[in-house]
């Protein structure tokens, strides 16, 4: 028998969907301005402003930025950079948190307390350029890849994760003859499979939105990542994509507005079609390596 709810608890209930509805739409709305802005006319969009169905289709801005091979370069740096950083990331994060999370490691709480170190105090932005620069990073991909590698903070809860495993399956794989690197990859790895997509993904949107370290090393703007040429587009106001050098085409009157919006729903679509993927691992990845400390 369903229980009756009182006058009050319906009305909180209400204000609660209505409260929820209107969150909602304020994070959807602008979504939904930027798909119909990029299919809209020039001519649309200056007598209208805030357009969230166009009266008149137009695909000239998706013409106009796939006309040429800038989009398509940088869109392949940036699915470049984030496969290649995010294996890089999961690789020396999981190598360096299983250790540590090994009871019988030498000196864990020292170097666990200077991984905590890093979280509060860093280096700063000159000296890690001029790290960079001496390490012959610059205008290379290296240089957005190598500096962020490990991220103390996943680190921690990663390795809060392996700790959480039982015991008993790496004595019984040691049992078997197996060595240390073998329950590493047979056994602790497959077990962790949650953690490691949760983590793979923060790793991949922040490397597919890497725009600071790109400005600061890659001045070569053949190897611009996707955010940099976004930014070049939003600087101008005269609608081109960059300067002269970083994009050239033969589509004449290109309409200013759409092509912005044309290029954020290029570089916005990728990520969040891998999203709805693993967000089923979202959490019980964080939440089984947040419990123990």
């Amino acid at each position: 028998m369903p229980i009756k709810q009182s006058w009050g608890s319906r009305i909180f209930d209400s204000l609660n969907i209505t409260l929820l509805l209107a969150f909602a739409l304020i994070t959807v709305i602008p979504f939904i301005y930027v798909i119909a802005g990029s299919f809209a006319t020039q001519k649309e969009l200056l007598m209208r402003g805030f357009i969230l169905f166009p009266t008149e289709f137009s695909l000239d801005a998706y013409k106009y930025i796939f006309s040429t091979q800038t989009l398509v370069r940088s869109l392949s740096v940036t699915v470049y950079i984030t496969v290649v950083g995010t294996l890089i990331n999961i690789f020396f994060t999981c190598l360096m948190a299983y250790p540590l999370a090994r009871k019988d490691m030498d000196f864990r709480k020292p170097i666990l307390m200077l991984i905590v170190f890093t979280m509060l105090f860093s280096g700063g932005m000159i000296p890690t350029f001029l790290v960079v620069k001496e390490l012959g990073m610059i205008d290379t991909y290296w240089s957005l890849l190598i500096p962020g590698a490990i991220s103390a903070f996943n680190l921690i809860i990663i390795r809060n994760f392996f700790q959480q495993l039982p015991d008993g399956l790496e004595e019984s794989a040691k049992i078997d003859g197996c060595n240390d690197l073998g329950i590493f990859l047979r056994i602790v790895l497959p077990l962790s499979m949650p953690a490691i997509a949760t983590f793979s993904l923060f790793y991949a949107v922040g490397h597919w939105n890497t725009f600071f370290n790109a400005v600061l090393y890659i001045n070569d703007n053949t190897k611009w990542p996707i955010q940099v040429l976004l930014r070049q587009i939003v600087i101008l106001a005269s609608g081109g994509i960059g300067d002269s050098n970083a994009m050239e085409s033969d589509y004449v009157t290109p309409p200013d507005q759409a092509v912005k919006m044309a290029v954020i729903v290029v570089s916005t679509l990728p990520i969040l079609l891998v999203y709805p993927f693993l967000q089923k691992h979202f959490a019980k990845g964080v939440l089984l390596g947040s419990v123990k400390g």
